[in-house]
């Protein structure tokens, strides 16, 4: 009995392992209140509808939105961990990933380690609790286009119409103004021979973008009170 058990928890060990090495993904289900949080890592750059290089460190957005469709659907994950450290990346697949984080009904939290940044920020915004540790960065910049772009009008509208979808979620989520979140995107002395704003670990609480400075410790702490608060633990 003794030997099966232990060949079951190096099994789930193993699993596990191989979880985190393909998708950055973990359930957590060790801990005192018995809570089942799935761990989600959002690192390296936000990978969209093109194939990144091997050697790029990504989050495919075609691995996280099947997950975060199947944690609302599950009777047993109870709360949702995001972990950040991202330069960014697709604009769409970012976007995507931050409305279905937003729209979950389970509990959810966020930390920005390393940093969360460009598109990064609405998904560090879309939980229901942010937290940033003390020397993370967020970089507050507008939209950026790669390629051919057609200098017409229309382009400029597409453009502006991108921006405000992505000004409108992150003012929806957290406590900064249209106005100040702009301010801060257009910035033109922080950021040499480019626009926008770094905010390093307090600041980006002080402008109302994240609602806490603290580390893990903070972060699963929250997570188990809101998970008490819903499930009534």
């Amino acid at each position: 009995m003794a030997e099966e058990k232990q060949d079951k928890q190096i099994e789930k060990e193993e699993h596990t392992d191989e979880r985190i090495e393909k998708t950055g993904q973990v359930t957590l289900d060790e801990n005192e209140q018995l809570d089942r949080i799935h761990l989600l890592s959002i690192i390296g750059e936000i990978e969209g509808h093109e194939n990144l290089s091997n050697n790029s460190k990504t989050t495919k957005y075609e691995h996280i939105l099947p997950s975060l469709a199947a944690i609302e659907d599950s009777r047993n994950i109870q709360g949702v961990l995001v972990l950040l450290n991202t330069m960014g990346g697709d604009v769409e697949a970012g976007l995507a990933i931050a409305e279905m984080i937003a729209s979950l009904s389970k509990p959810t939290v966020s930390l920005v380690l390393g940093g969360s940044h460009s598109i990064g920020v609405p998904i560090a915004v879309s939980t229901d609790y942010s937290y940033i540790v003390e020397t993370g960065t967020m970089v507050i910049h507008p939209v950026r286009m790669s390629g051919m772009v057609i200098g017409v009008p229309q382009t400029f509208d597409y453009f502006k119409l991108i921006q405000d979808r992505i000004t409108g979620f992150v003012c929806s989520h957290c406590g900064v103004t249209k106005e100040m979140l702009e301010q801060l995107m257009l910035e033109t002395g922080v950021l040499t021979k480019d626009v926008g704003t770094i905010l390093v670990g307090q600041e980006a609480v002080e402008y109302g973008i994240i609602d806490e400075v603290g580390g893990i410790d903070k972060a699963m702490a929250k997570l188990h009170e809101l998970i008490g608060e819903k499930y009534g633990a």
